[in-house]
């Protein structure tokens, strides 16, 4: 996947930009946070990233968990 690819779904999917942070590390840090809940997705094996976070966001104190192995 190429790095504009990624940057696509990052701003197609969250928005990325229309993000109100712009100072210091924050911009860096959620774009970091974004890949890697995309990552995440895409290793469990999700093809559409949108429908990914809308099912985790049904159970947000317990899907995230189980898609990290964490709960």
């Amino acid at each position: 996947m190429t790095e504009n690819w990624l940057h696509f779904v990052r701003d197609t999917t969250f928005t990325e930009d229309a993000s109100k942070i712009r100072t210091g590390h924050g911009p860096d840090n959620m774009a970091t946070l974004r890949s890697f809940a995309i990552n995440q997705l895409r290793a469990a094996g999700q093809p559409n990233i949108a429908a990914g976070l809308r099912e985790m966001s049904y159970q947000p104190f317990r899907g995230p968990l189980d898609l990290l192995g964490l709960a």
